[in-house]
């Protein structure tokens, strides 16, 4: 982490889970024992439908609430889909695009993120941008060339002034939901690998101002030393971020000096 030059942020992925009574309950035992020192941005990013129950819910806990999804066009004949004019609407504040689990499931591709990454900023969201390589691309030696088209694929267009609104998540595919971590070595060689290639598209003031987090099962008892690395900034936290008390434990060790 370095404070000095942008935040740390850490954010909750609910994925399908919780109801909107579990959110309130979740955000009463997360109220109990949130610490009160702000060191770090606390953000939860709930199902839609939990959306307006969780604004409601954490109004007056630390928490800023994100969506975990977002459609690029502002209106339309577009069944199920949520614009980012109707998430900002509501109070949203970050918006998680291109999760691993998306791209697998429901076909996203490095275009699709990039234009839900400009819809989402021409909305004043700040969008949770995902990549990551799968075992086999680490296998095969390309995860540095594979990260580096997703980044600048996902912000092919965004002009630099939009550039620090933006966080980005390094998530392994291999270590989403397995229990598998990359060692704090792995995350910090490809979180500084991104930060390089914001360097390389933006210059080294505006890449020093991009938060860049880790996202592969991170949990109380490895949070600390992936976020000791100088290059991750924060964690964006699945299974641990279901039980408010694990949550807190990955906000505290993103407090410490």
């Amino acid at each position: 982490m370095n404070r000095r030059y942008r935040k740390t942020i850490i954010a909750g992925n609910w994925k399908m889970n919780k109801t909107a009574s579990e959110t309130k309950k979740f955000a009463e035992e997360l109220k109990a024992i949130l610490p009160k020192a702000k060191w770090c941005d606390v953000v939860v990013c709930v199902p839609a439908v939990n959306i307006p129950a969780a604004m409601k819910a954490f109004k007056d806990v630390r928490v800023s609430v994100g969506a975990q999804n977002v459609f690029y066009e502002k209106s339309g004949a577009y069944t199920g889909e949520v614009s980012a004019d109707m998430l900002k609407d509501l109070g949203v504040k970050y918006v998680i695009i291109g999760h691993s689990e998306r791209r697998q499931y429901f076909g996203e591709t490095d275009f699709t993120v990039n234009k839900k990454v400009l819809a989402a900023l021409e909305a004043g969201l700040h969008p949770i941008i995902c990549v990551g390589e799968s075992l086999e691309q680490r296998e095969l030696g390309i995860t540095m060339e594979l990260i580096a088209l997703q980044v600048k694929s996902a912000l092919a267009g965004v002009p630099a002034e939009k550039v620090r609104k933006c966080v980005i998540a390094y998530e392994p595919i291999w270590a989403i939901g397995t229990g598998k971590t990359a060692t704090a070595e792995q995350a910090a060689e490809v979180c500084t690998f991104i930060r390089t290639t914001v360097r390389h598209l933006y210059g080294a003031r505006i890449a020093r101002s991009v938060t860049v987090q880790y996202g592969g099962s991170m949990k109380p008892a490895n949070a600390a030393e992936l976020l000791s690395q100088p290059d991750i900034d924060g964690g964006l936290i699945g299974g641990a971020s279901l039980k408010a008390a694990d949550f807190v434990e990955i906000v505290n060790a993103a407090n410490q000096e």
